[in-house]
């Protein structure tokens, strides 16, 4: 049966925040990662190929540790990681290859939404803390809030928005579903920059066009 790639995605340096949030129990069902190691993250259709997925990364590289293994209504999500690059690499090229596919056969990152919102109000930030994920936004602060799809490119947002402003705080992150999003707070000017750093890796990333 033929296996559809949707997500294929690479994220070298896992950072301090973004590692801590997928090490959470409600992402990190299997081994929890640690910052300075690397994964790939890859999500198929139908769901439950995912387990031929997870199967031809561990047995391909049996030192990557399996973080994720989750199979929602339409699709499956796998994130395996190691301190070792290469490992990480030849474990996402052994699920390519197993799949027949090739990494720009993934769909291309689309941007739905973002916004700036300054000088965010108590009862705001109230509210955000009580659904958050990760860590509390305070009052006063500037919140970032960024829309992808496929959900899992948020993963990359955060990521990436952490190794170019690490002085931000990382809000909540979902990244499974039918849209990926990213709350993160700070002063103005590291948003901004972060903001930029997340438009510029997904704006890098070739793929598909959506149907």
């Amino acid at each position: 049966m033929t296996t559809e790639l949707r997500v294929y995605l690479l994220i070298e340096d896992l950072q301090r925040q973004f590692a801590a949030y997928l090490a959470t129990p409600t992402r990190a069902r299997g081994y929890p990662p640690f910052e300075g190691q690397h994964a790939v993250i890859v999500e198929v259709a139908p769901g439950l190929a995912i387990e031929r997925v997870i199967d031809l990364a561990l047995r391909a590289v049996p030192g990557v540790e399996p973080g994720i293994l989750f199979v929602e209504r339409q699709f499956g999500v796998l994130e395996v990681h190691s301190s070792d690059l290469a490992e990480v690499r030849r474990a996402g090229a052994a699920v390519l290859e197993g799949i027949g596919a090739a990494e720009t056969d993934r769909l291309r990152p689309k941007i739905l939404y973002q916004d700036v919102i300054e000088d965010l109000t108590d009862q705001h930030a109230v509210i955000i803390n009580r659904n958050r994920q990760a860590s509390m936004v305070l009052p006063g602060e500037t919140l970032l809030v960024y829309e992808v799809t496929p959900a899992l490119f948020a993963a990359l947002a955060a990521n990436e928005a952490e190794k170019a402003a690490p002085d931000n705080t990382l809000v909540d992150v979902q990244m499974i579903g039918a849209a990926g999003r990213l709350y993160l707070s700070g002063s103005t000017g590291s948003i901004l920059k972060a903001r930029d750093a997340i438009t510029e890796a997904l704006d890098g990333l070739d793929g598909r066009s959506h149907g």
